[in-house]
């Protein structure tokens, strides 16, 4: 699995010859967005930061296009999307958790969440996290104190904080980074294989942005 970050929450996620995209950025954002294409995309949240599949449709590759709770399987991956809220940009909006499966690996994709205290059945419904991706820039999403408090609680074996910088607080990665006691060097791409998580327990990887 090799993931790759292009700031904001968008990530591709790639293993073998399947490429997924999660909240890929629109054109129509005020952010900067990036061009692949993509076999699977997971939109978490109706708003331009996250729902740019049209820049993720790319040459002979047009995606299925997730956006929304339910339980899918697509080219062998399973998915599942799981309800929850986001006050991004000031607004009340509908916010998708979702866990992925493939490579023998769980991720758990949090998305524009806002509400550190998940509710019973969403905790229940998730799986063991082997990867976590949460949003700590607050600005309608957690900020970094409450996301790492959520982070922890669902006990992932990596934690990928995402969403801040230019669409959060500034220092919210310092900040998040001063909360777990961790200064990981940053990685321009991460590359994983099930063996790597042997041993981690709530481990820190920082993703360069490939957009700075």
């Amino acid at each position: 699995m090799i993931i790759t970050y292009f700031g904001c929450e968008f990530f591709k996620v790639q293993f073998g010859d399947t490429t997924l995209a999660f909240n890929p950025i629109s054109k129509d954002s005020k952010l900067k967005p990036s061009r692949f294409g993509a076999d699977i995309v997971l939109s978490t949240t109706h708003h331009e930061d996250f729902n740019g599949v049209d820049q993720v449709s790319h040459g002979d590759k047009k995606p299925f296009v997730i956006s929304g709770p339910g339980e899918y399987e697509v080219k062998e991956v399973f998915i599942k999307g799981l309800p929850s809220e986001s006050k991004y940009s000031g607004k009340d909006l509908i916010n998708t958790i979702y866990t992925v499966s493939l490579e023998n690996m769980n991720i758990c994709f949090l998305g524009a969440i806002n509400n550190s205290e998940l509710k019973a059945e969403t905790i229940e419904a998730l799986d063991e996290i082997d990867i976590l991706f949460v949003p700590i820039g607050g600005e309608g999403v957690l900020d970094p104190a409450k996301a790492y408090k959520l982070a922890v609680s669902l006990e992932p074996k990596i934690i990928i904080p995402m969403h801040y910088g230019d669409v959060g607080a500034k220092d919210a990665l310092k900040v998040f980074l001063k909360e777990a006691g961790e200064n990981p060097q940053p990685e321009s791409k991460l590359t994983l294989k099930r063996k790597d998580l042997e041993g981690k327990k709530g481990d820190i990887i920082v993703i360069e942005s490939t957009n700075i």
